[in-house]
């Protein structure tokens, strides 16, 4: 191996290796500063329904159940629409049409969250408040929606891209049985993509859950728990927004601060989860490929 090839091999490994350590390092972080709110606040105040820090209740759960609630809706909202925007790039649209609609994709994923944010304040927010006769438009379900917006440019174009790697072969199978475009899509080419497509659905519930400036601009910021399909009307307070508006404000080393780092704790394990359970359904999906194929 030429000294130049070695010396991009370590590079290479040092910068893999290197992504790990900040990984680790932010969890360790996270434990130091989190921690300490397990000492301090009973669990059952901790896991309690009431977040009012001005009198010492930290009840996280309302935190929780903004965040679930607001993710999972948005996923409803931007999964059938990602998906549906993939296939159609990826499979029944002209090539012109295709050439404008995916970058026009991928500049829409780099839209800032904030702008996004202000859109729905000034347009989503009021539109909602009058059609659906609401004291209020800042509530779950804007959120929902914002953060659909968010996250279908990011599903549509690694959906985009699963479906494009489907061999042509497997298209061209199909057709030659008698399938029709839509049967091939829907039963040829959709399922051998399911782990490309479960990872586009992974990646926008990992932004959806992520984002901070959109959500707190529009969902109201009142930590309520939910209740049934009403509270989508309600406004809530996620864990992200909760973190953002209020770390700023506390004392280093209080109560109040260990309790937003160990909110932070949380939001690393629910993230995750994700992540692995999208690994894992990867790897077992190249398993039942290798053993379709031999």
């Amino acid at each position: 191996m030429k000294p130049s090839e070695r010396i991009l091999t370590h590079a290479i490994r040092i910068a893999g290796s290197s992504s790990i350590l900040f990984v680790l390092l932010i969890f360790v972080f996270l434990v130091r500063e989190g921690l300490p709110a397990l000492g301090e606040v009973s669990f059952k105040d901790l896991f309690s329904t009431r977040w009012y820090p001005i009198e010492d209740l930290y009840g996280i759960l309302p935190l929780i159940s903004g965040s679930l609630v607001v993710t999972l809706s948005s996923i409803l909202f931007a999964l059938p629409l990602g998906v549906g925007t993939a296939i159609y790039i990826g499979e029944i649209a002209p090539r012109k049409v295709k050439e404008i609609l995916k970058p026009s994709v991928e500049i829409m994923a780099g839209i800032p969250s904030v702008v996004l944010g202000f859109i729905g304040i000034q347009a989503l927010s009021p539109f909602l408040r009058v059609f659906l006769n609401l004291p209020t438009g800042l509530t779950a379900l804007s959120g929902s929606i914002l953060l659909a917006l968010i996250a279908i440019p990011s599903i549509v174009s690694i959906a985009e891209d699963a479906l494009y790697a489907v061999p042509g072969s497997y298209r061209d199978a199909a057709y030659a049985v008698g399938a029709t475009q839509w049967q091939t899509i829907w039963g040829v080419v959709l399922p051998a993509a399911r782990s490309g497509l479960l990872t586009a659905v992974m990646l926008g519930v990992g932004r959806s859950l992520g984002e901070t400036m959109a959500v707190m601009m529009v969902t109201g910021n009142a930590p309520t728990l939910f209740a049934g399909l009403d509270s989508l009307i309600m406004p809530v307070r996620t864990m992200t927004a909760t973190i953002a508006s209020e770390m700023g404000e506390v004392a280093s080393g209080s109560v109040h601060y260990h309790v937003l780092f160990f909110i932070g704790i949380l939001l690393f394990i629910i993230s995750l989860i994700i992540n692995v359970s999208s690994s894992s359904f990867r790897v077992k999906s190249k398993q039942e490929k290798g053993q379709v194929t031999s």
